[in-house]
This record gives C-alpha cells, structure tokens and sequence, in this order.
C-alpha cells in the first residue's frame, strides 16, 4: 500500500469526484489474460492506442480553458496590436500552462484526490476558507467573461435582436444541457466537448484561409523573440491568460473519471505516461487555435488606425467592414467560434465549481444541487454585468482588463499550494516530483506570479488616483503579500515531526 492511502484512508462520508460506477474502466484492455504485471520487474502493460483513446478526454476538457472568451480577446488584441511578434511568448506560455497541468493530473492519479480536497486536509480552517473564497472569485471572473463571450455571439448571430442580458439567459441554460449530458456518462459530455473543440478549430482554421496571413511572418514570430515597451501589455495578457486557477483544481479532478488503483504503482505510472500523452495533444491544439486567431487580427489590422480600439464585441464587424460578406460572412464564423468557446467554457467553469465546492467544503449533495448552486453565483453578477455594459463596447473591454487583473490575483492561491503538495513526499509517496522539475516549476511559477504582479501594479497604479482608493489597495497588497508567503512557507514545513510519527505508526500497524 502506498504512503498516500495509508496515511489518508478515504472515508464513505467523505465528497468524492466521481462514483466507482461513474469512473471509465481501463485494466484489462489490451493486455494479456493472466499476465501479472509488476513494474519493479519490468514487467508492464505494453503501450495500447486503444488504452490512450480510453484515458482521453480530461485533457481536452482542460485545455477548454486555454481557449476561452477571454484567451480569444487576449490573442486577437495582440495579433492587431504587436502583430505576429509575440507567437513566441503564445507558444511558450502554452508550454507553462502544460507543466502546471500535468502536475495537476499528476496530483489526481497519485493520490487519488483533488486540489480542492488536500487543501481541505492540509491547511488550517481560516487558510482553507481563504483559498476556497479566492478560488470561487477566480471561477465567477473567468464565467462572466465566459457568459459575456457566449452572449457576444448570440447577439451577433441574431443581427442584434438578442440583446446581451437575455444572451447570458440562454448561455445560463447550459448548466441543464450538462447535467443532462453527465447522466448519460462522462465519455458522452467529452464527446460534446469534442465537437465544440472542433467547432473552433474549423471556424477560425475557415478565417485563415479567408485571411491568408503571412506563413514566413509565422514562423519568424514563433522562433524569434522580440517584446517591445508598446507590446508588453499584451504579452502580460498572454501569460495571464493562459493559466487559470479554476482550471488547476478541474484537471486534478477529472483525471480520476478514469478507474486507476494507487496502490498499484505501475498503473499509476502507466495512467500518468497515458494522460501526458493526451493533455500534450489537447494543448497542442489549442495552440494552433489560439495562434489562427492571432494571426488574423495581426494580418487585417496591425499597423492600421484601429488596431488599439478591436475588443471580442466589435472584432467581428471590423473583419466583415474589411472582408465583406460573401457567401458565409467572416461575422459570423467569428461568431460561431466564439460561440462554440464560450459555452464549452461555461460547462466546463460549471464542473470546476462542483469540485471546487465540494471539495474545499466536503458537501455531501446531489450534482444538479451542487451545479444549480454554482452556476447561481456566476450568473447573477454576469446578469448584472451584461445590464450595465450593454451598450457600451469600450466599457465591455474595460471590463475584461479588470477580470483578467482578477484573475491574475488569484493564480498563485492555486498554484503554490499544487506546487507544495505534489513535492511533498507524505502525500504523494514515490511519485513526488524530483529535485530538479521542483526547481524547474517554482521558478516557472515565480516568473509568472512575477508577469501578474506587474499586470496588477500597472493596472492599480493607474486606477487608485485618490488617496481615498491608495489606503485600501495599499492595505490589501500587504495582505495580499504577506498570504503568499504562509503558503510558501507551508510548502517548506509540510512534513512535521507529529507527521511523521503518525505516518510512521500508521506504517508499523499495516505491516504488522
């Protein structure tokens, strides 16, 4: 038995991500009637592409973060603003956001839990509150740009006759589409996801080829790095956009749709080498989706008058003033493909706040509760959000710059503490990562907590002009600051003596 399930048995009371009846089942499928496997032999599974059809799909529901409204905002400004020179960073930051998702999945298939759920065990009460409420914030900032995408769309697809406040009714509905679809099996809602994911891929694959961007400009933006004092805001916005903090709890949570034993170390390895696979392609995909959007905008616009005033609200009518209509107006295949963006992303938020709740508050509650419960708390600031900006495309986008600071606040309350526990030795046993990929993602998660700090002091420093509105931000930076650094400092001293006793006590009373 492994030191994780020996030092933290999973109680019947206890919130769980999904049912053993829920869970995909992989042991058994290509592979030898009778074979023992054991991997300290070397005797293990042979590598299965039906196995790795099996384990897909957590991947690609995560990697739906990576291509939100929000992302679609960041790259279209970017690409109309610096052009094609920031490929590179889009690319690399891609990279990034496939480390600290793998370390998520990493953490789900060790230990057989969530973030959300280790938090609950391994912070105090007023810590585990603290993460549990920046986590919710988190997940509202990211759904009221996801919403407010969704209903961007409907209102383009129906010439206007949809306003916006009654699009984030529509987009609101899905939260029944999904949990219609969850009874039908987690394979089915992947599939749906697929679709969406597709969905994109050919709507704005379709503008690229409208467009015709410069492949030589591409390459040159991809391998060569160049950053300049006019681009620098939009590269903090690529970086920021990329990793979100409601998307490092879901990953950790959806790779246990899969049945995968912890006490078993070679099918825990095999379930990571199988999720590595899949999260890479996943990503992989919504690379070049994010980089067909950016090129785009970086050919119709960069270098033109406009370029600083194209926001998601008015992206789609500037490309239809400068290609036209034809037979499919480039309008709305803009459209569609933030359509399919905007509500593969609100499910998907949907799900995080089921496992977000569930998991810091261990609520034992039926899912469509739990969901109506989460989708309620989004929609209602969405719903007052799309009253006050509706008619107003400049204030839409001012909004996204002040949810895109928010959700910079919060990236180092999910990522730090992934960070402490998958290097913490008592909770992850033998798959604890090495010393060397330690150093790797603390420095990673430093440079990109160091990218949103200059995003939040840019943006603060222009907005508190008073000392009325000083005090307050002041007050909280230092709160603010001082948090990390306990959760820093947690990770140091994980393991405590009375800890370790325990373990060790708990150890001597199995072997025995």
């Amino acid at each position: 038995m492994s030191e994780t399930e020996r030092a933290r048995p999973l109680l019947a009371s206890e919130e769980r991500a999904y049912e053993d009846t829920e869970k995909v089942h992989i042991v058994g499928v290509d592979e030898e009637d009778g074979a023992d496997y054991d991997d300290e032999l070397g005797n293990s599974p042979r590598f299965s592409w039906k196995k790795l059809w099996l384990f897909t799909g957590p991947g690609f529901l995560m990697s739906i973060a990576f291509l939100d409204p929000g992302n679609l905002e960041s790259d279209l400004q970017a690409g109309a603003i610096a052009g094609y020179s920031l490929i590179w960073l889009l690319m690399w930051a891609t990279a990034i956001g496939l480390l600290i998702q793998l370390l998520s999945a990493r953490l789900g298939v060790a230990t057989g839990r969530h973030l959300a759920e280790l938090c609950r065990e391994e912070y105090p009460t007023w810590a585990r509150m603290v993460l549990w409420i920046m986590a919710e914030i988190a997940l509202i900032g990211a759904d009221i740009q996801e919403v407010i995408g969704s209903a961007i769309a409907i209102k383009i697809l129906s010439n206007g006759l949809v306003p916006l406040w009654a699009g984030v009714v529509i987009t609101a509905l899905d939260c029944f589409i999904f949990l219609f679809l969850e009874n039908y099996g987690i394979r089915k809602l992947e599939a749906v996801f697929a679709i969406l994911i597709a969905t994109m891929a050919l709507a704005f694959a379709w503008m690229f080829g409208q467009t015709k961007p410069s492949g030589t400009e591409l390459l040159v933006g991809a391998l060569v790095p160049k950053l300049s004092s006019r681009t620098i805001k939009q590269a903090v916005g690529i970086v920021g956009c990329i990793i979100m903090p409601h998307n490092v709890f879901l990953h950790s949570a959806l790779v246990q749709s899969r049945k995968v034993d912890p006490k078993k170390r070679f099918r825990v390895k095999e379930a990571l080498k199988y999720y590595s696979i899949e999260s890479t392609g996943a990503l992989a995909v919504s690379f070049i989706i994010n980089v067909f959007v950016t090129t785009v905008f970086a050919k119709a616009f960069y270098g033109t008058d406009i370029a600083d005033t194209i926001g998601l609200a008015n992206a789609g009518q500037y490309l239809q003033d400068k290609y036209g209509g034809g037979f499919f107006p480039i309008l709305y295949i803009w459209a569609i493909g933030v359509l399919a963006a905007g509500q593969s992303s609100t499910i998907t938020g949907t799900y995080a706040g089921q496992f977000i709740m569930g998991g810091f508050l261990n609520l034992k509650m039926k899912k469509w509760v739990r969901a109506l419960i989460t989708r309620s708390c989004a929609i209602v600031p969405t719903m007052i959000v799309a009253l006050v900006f509706d008619s107003s495309d400049s204030m839409l986008d001012e909004l996204n710059e002040w949810l895109n600071v928010l959700q910079s606040v919060q990236i180092p309350f999910a990522v730090i503490p992934l960070l402490c526990l998958v290097s913490n030795e008592q909770i992850m046993g033998s798959f604890k990562i090495q010393p060397l990929v330690q150093t790797i993602s603390w420095i990673v998660a430093a440079l990109v907590i160091a990218i949103n700090g200059y995003l939040m002091v840019d943006f603060f420093s222009g907005a508190a002009t008073s000392v009325a509105l000083l005090v307050p931000v002041i007050i909280f930076a230092v709160a603010y600051v001082v948090f990390v650094l306990y959760l820093i400092s947690r990770g140091l001293t994980y393991t405590t003596p009375w800890q370790l006793v325990s373990s060790q006590k708990v150890t001597e009373r199995d072997d025995e």
